[in-house]
């Protein structure tokens, strides 16, 4: 079996689960309004320190998006700016 998706190996496997959670946290980013800690939690179960070290470790560095911050109403709105 394969760890990462707990399907067997060969069989039908496909990417580990946290490529298409980066995928949903990208497209949440996209939006014009941006994404909350508190909805991207919602969207992949994670806590808010792993919604943060995503942000900040695949998002940033390994795909190379600009994610600006912003502070509306007392929430942090992150949101991918263009290059």
């Amino acid at each position: 079996m394969n760890q990462n998706n707990m399907k067997p190996a060969g069989e039908g496997a496909s990417q580990p689960a946290r490529f298409s959670k980066i995928s949903q946290v990208v497209a949440l980013l996209r939006r014009p309004e941006g994404a909350t800690a508190a909805q991207i939690m919602a969207a992949t179960g994670w806590q808010a320190h792993s919604v943060r070290g995503a942000i900040a470790g695949q998002i940033c560095k390994k795909l190379g998006l600009t994610v600006a911050t912003e502070k509306v109403g007392g929430l942090t709105v992150y949101r991918i700016t263009a290059a």
